[in-house]
């Protein structure tokens, strides 16, 4: 019994040695890790200033640029797209920045470069319009607020598009357009991205009409016809 006693003491003693002798575990991992895992960053890119931007024929286009970041540190980011002020026009612009293990963030701007023509002074597109098929009667309202500058409520005719208020510009001579941007969509209850394609105003038309199809959220891509009440 005295020698049982002995050896589990000493089994017991050489536990307690073993464990007293075991190495710290050791959290000092190589930077960039943790353990065998690699710690990964995403970088995000934030345009400065605004999203849309017009300005007129032969002016200066100055970029504002973006915050391109990744783990909280500037990065170089790149612009696709360019702006030529001589030139009416609509200008998208998409910056992008990349992480070495591949990942991409990117955000966008549109310039509008206005005609310095008359026409689009004299023109007045302002007044209601409606939607002539296959929603005949849904209203869609113009108002200019500037030169060629309108804001456009309704834009696709929709029965459930009023208060959903977009900027619609004219411009050079007739043409008109959605640039692309952001606006409130009271049908979602937020912000909405939305741009035009396929646009032809017909001043000259009786009764004066236009059409455009929409890329935006919740709208189809049919081609929308609107006749001028």
């Amino acid at each position: 019994m005295k020698q049982s006693i002995i050896k589990l003491f000493t089994v017991c003693l050489g536990v307690v040695f073993a464990m007293g002798c075991a190495k710290e575990p050791s959290f000092n991992y190589p930077e960039g890790t943790v353990g065998s895992s690699k710690i990964v960053y995403f970088p995000s890119v934030q345009i400065t200033g605004d999203r849309l931007i017009i300005m007129d024929q032969g002016g200066t286009y100055t970029d504002p640029g973006v915050e391109a970041k990744l783990n909280g540190q500037d990065v170089q980011y790149t612009t696709t797209g360019t702006v030529d002020p001589a030139t009416p026009g609509i200008y998208d612009l998409v910056y992008s920045a990349s992480s070495p293990d591949g990942y991409s963030a990117s955000d966008w701007r549109t310039v509008v470069v206005m005609s310095s023509g008359t026409q689009i002074e004299t023109n007045d597109f302002s007044g209601t319009y409606k939607r002539h098929n296959p929603d005949n009667g849904v209203a869609s309202t113009w108002t200019k607020t500037g030169r060629g500058v309108y804001n456009v409520d309704n834009p696709g005719g929709a029965a459930v598009g009023a208060g959903f208020v977009v900027v619609a510009v004219n411009y050079e001579g007739d043409k008109i357009a959605i640039p692309h941007q952001q606006a409130f969509d009271p049908s979602i209850n937020g912000l909405n991205t939305i741009s035009s394609n396929s646009e032809q105003y017909n001043k000259g038309d009786a009764p004066i009409n236009y059409q455009w199809a929409l890329t935006a959220g919740g709208y189809g891509t049919q081609l929308r016809f609107f006749v001028k009440q």
